[in-house]
């Protein structure tokens, strides 16, 4: 979709159909509805439509929900064309939308995980790996040691030919 064009009117319908939900639609089927999004088909001949149902955990409440959308179809589509000023109004189709359900689930995964990374950390102590200072200090210089060590091969500045 990523025709300007298909995104406005992917986006008007969105609004349509929110507004239609909230001030026209008097079903008492229908619960808390959120349209979370619409995906409108290239020709913009389809239109789909994911919401959810927000407020109610359990399938009888979705399902009923679902049949109250359905029944409202029509309306709605008709709504949508006079909105639009299309010709041919798109058909509309609808779905539940999994998207708030699938991020509940990944939040509770990663939950469990910094739980169990909490444990393991604090079941290991604070003990380190190797010293408790790694970086390395400059030895000190003694005094008793001689700056010329006399080894060959080193130049001490002075010529030992002489």
């Amino acid at each position: 979709m990523s025709n300007p064009r298909i995104r406005k009117i992917a986006d008007r319908i969105q609004v349509v159909v929110a507004e239609m939900l909230e001030r026209r639609i008097k079903d008492p089927r229908l619960g808390f509805v959120t349209v979370t999004d619409v995906r409108v088909s290239g020709d913009s001949q389809q239109a789909t439509i994911f919401y959810t149902v927000l407020g109610e955990d359990d399938e009888a409440a979705r399902t009923a929900s679902a049949v109250a959308l359905e029944s409202a179809k029509g309306l709605l589509r008709s709504e949508v064309a006079k909105q639009l000023g299309m010709r041919h109004a798109p058909t509309l189709e609808f779905v539940h939308d999994a998207l708030p359900e699938s991020a509940r689930q990944l939040d509770e995964v990663l939950a469990r995980a910094k739980a169990q990374d909490e444990a393991l950390a604090a079941g290991r102590g604070t003990a380190y790996a190797g010293e408790a200072d790694p970086y390395k200090k400059p030895r000190p210089a003694d005094a008793d040691e001689p700056d010329d060590s006399g080894e060959p091969g080193e130049f001490d500045g002075v010529d030992d030919d002489e």
